[in-house]
């Protein structure tokens, strides 16, 4: 007679499943580390040679572990990838998707009227809810910022919606027009990095100047990494 145990390990599948499982969430939570690295959080000391650099760009070639890219600026760089390194792509998704108690990153711009205009809006995946909290300095453009918050409220409006958040107590309102980029992380794979795809990554400078990457977001189904 089989006992319980027996009977779960004789269940076809099931072990297949839980690990995919496991899988994606060390994925999501592979992304959570590298996006908190990107965004320079307050309060984490960083060497000057060992600091970050955000990488937007396209892929020119990959042989073994090193990737080759085009960066937006037009520089030509070679990016070594972990092992295991993590690879994400993104699936669009609607502005009715955010509702208050979303966690959520937003590029934005200031506007005149004291108002964050919207650049792109990430949706996070419920597993990386608390990423990189906070309002910071990002390069997207050259005066944009970075929230990592939650949405305390949001307001359809003619001109877009606004989402008021909170991070960390402050709160920050951010209007986002009809055509910004709403979008959350999905898991893809290492075969999904081909000549021709857009990635955004955060790459660590090693002593030698090696840059080195642990996770890479990449354009898939047409949806390019807007941040």
């Amino acid at each position: 007679m089989l006992t319980e145990r027996s009977r779960r390990l004789a269940t076809p599948g099931r072990g297949a499943a839980r690990t995919e499982k496991l899988m994606t969430r060390r994925n999501l939570l592979l992304t959570a580390t590298a996006l908190a690295l990107a965004g320079a959080l307050p309060g984490l000391p960083a060497r000057a040679q060992a600091a970050p650099r955000r990488l937007r760009g396209t892929i020119d070639s990959v042989s073994g572990r090193d990737m080759a890219i085009t960066t937006r600026e037009g520089t030509k760089v070679t990016v070594k990838l972990a092992e295991n390194v993590g690879v994400s792509a993104l699936r669009k998704m609607s502005l009715s998707d955010i509702t208050p108690g979303s966690f959520i990153g937003t590029a934005a711009e200031p506007g005149p009227d004291g108002v964050w205009r919207a650049l792109e809006v990430l949706v996070f995946p419920e597993a990386m809810r608390g990423t990189g909290e906070g309002h910071f300095a990002w390069d997207l453009t050259p005066t944009s910022s970075m929230t990592n918050a939650t949405v305390d409220s949001a307001v359809q409006g003619n001109d877009g919606r606004s989402l008021t958040l909170n991070a960390r107590g402050q709160q920050i309102r951010v209007m986002v027009p009809p055509e910004v980029p709403v979008v959350t992380l999905i898991p893809a794979t290492f075969d999904d990095l081909k000549p021709g795809a857009q990635v955004f990554l955060s790459a660590t400078p090693a002593a030698d100047g090696t840059l080195n990457a642990a996770r890479v977001t990449v354009a898939k189904d047409g949806v390019v990494p807007p941040m």
